[in-house]
């Protein structure tokens, strides 16, 4: 059986943590900015974690077990 070959495309846009979590950016960050509270845009730059079966879906793309 081959390799399994890693998504590029979630490979750019995410990374899996040593404890196995799928960090990932917040969207909604691009444009618009100025009719976006100030609050919001702050939390918007944190980036945060995804969990449960996404997480697993992701994790297996990634080629990560």
């Amino acid at each position: 059986m081959p390799k399994m070959k890693t998504h590029k495309g979630m490979a750019t846009r995410l990374r899996v943590t040593r404890t196995g979590k799928v960090v990932h950016r917040k969207p909604n960050k691009r444009h618009l900015l100025s009719a976006k509270s100030a609050k919001r845009r702050r939390n918007l730059r944190r980036p945060t974690t995804l969990g449960g079966r996404m997480a697993k879906i992701i994790t297996r793309l990634m080629g990560v077990k």
